[in-house]
């Protein structure tokens, strides 16, 4: 098979390719501009963008583990207005699919950056990031609560006709039933999955390594969590899945494919490696070809359970 066909979908978002990038962990997608064409990727999923600009936390914010990465960068970004005024208008020139993730700390905030972005071309979905803590409800996460999770969806599908993305945290007793909830209140797809909550202490000082205590940990240290919350997902309900969480390689992006993703997002391996996605991508069609594959859509959910 010379020319596999790698396009995909994830419910109504068509995609060239499976593999897209994971929001925060490369700006807005421009950034990897310098390093390859990014119009070869199946789509980039943006930073966070919130009403209003915000610096994020204090530094330190990263910190490197043995087998992944903990960040606690604190949603930075430009702010609704500058996003829609600087931001948007040279992505909307790249001949890919743009996801726009959007962030707040109430339900009018989201609904503020969803309205905000209403009619604007390009914008191929948003990708809901419904870990953010809630203000309102002494910051409890909105994704860790089915009804609290369920009730955002529901106003943001009220608020737009674009795609939307429901990007869930791994932090609940059972994923399957927030993704159940959010799929009735009317999203499209879910996202699986958002980082780990975790803790890393210097020893010498005995602080804590991140400024703000915890983090979000990703990398391959969450990629086996990652995996089986897909699989259960999917096994459960037969949705769209965007997987992610550890993939450094097309052959880690190939286990989430066939555990029932239909397409995957890359992050902490751009720390590493810019080039990553586009690698990965083309490892996926390599696999493809030697196998006599002929597009990548037989291979999600095609785990062999017997």
């Amino acid at each position: 098979m010379n020319n596999p066909d790698l396009s995909t979908g994830l419910g109504p978002i068509e995609l060239k390719n499976p593999v897209l990038t994971a929001s925060g962990t490369a700006g807005y997608g421009l950034e990897l501009r310098p390093f390859f064409d990014i119009a070869e990727l199946g789509g980039i999923v943006t930073k966070a963008v919130t009403p209003e600009p915000r610096v994020g936390n204090p530094p330190p914010r990263l910190w490197e583990t043995s087998c992944g990465l903990l960040n606690s960068i604190g949603l930075e970004n430009v702010g609704l207005a500058a996003f829609l005024k600087d931001i948007l208008p040279l992505l909307q020139k790249i001949n890919t699919r743009v996801i726009v993730n959007v962030a707040g700390r109430t339900e009018d905030e989201y609904l503020e950056v969803v309205r905000g972005l209403n009619g604007n071309e390009g914008i191929a979905g948003l990708e809901i990031n419904i870990s953010c803590p809630n203000v309102k409800q002494g910051g409890i996460a909105f994704g860790t609560d089915p009804v609290m999770a369920a009730a955002l969806i529901k106003k943001v599908r009220a608020a737009t006709d674009y795609p939307l993305i429901a990007k869930l945290p791994p932090n609940v007793t059972d994923i399957v039933i927030i993704a159940e909830r959010v799929m009735e209140a009317g999203a499209d797809v879910v996202s699986l999955i958002n980082t780990l909550k975790g803790l890393a202490v210097d020893v010498n000082t005995r602080k804590p390594c991140l400024a703000t205590i915890t983090g979000g940990l990703s990398g391959p240290a969450i990629k086996p969590v990652a995996l089986r919350m897909v699989h259960e997902v999917y096994q459960a309900l037969k949705i769209p899945i965007l997987g992610g969480g550890g993939i450094m390689t097309a052959d880690d992006a190939l286990e989430f494919i066939i555990c029932g993703a239909g397409a995957v997002s890359v992050g902490t391996a751009i720390f590493r490696d810019p080039k990553a996605p586009l690698n990965i991508a083309q490892g996926i069609k390599s696999y493809l070809a030697k196998n006599n594959i002929g597009g990548i859509r037989n291979l999600i959910g095609s785990i062999d359970l017997s």
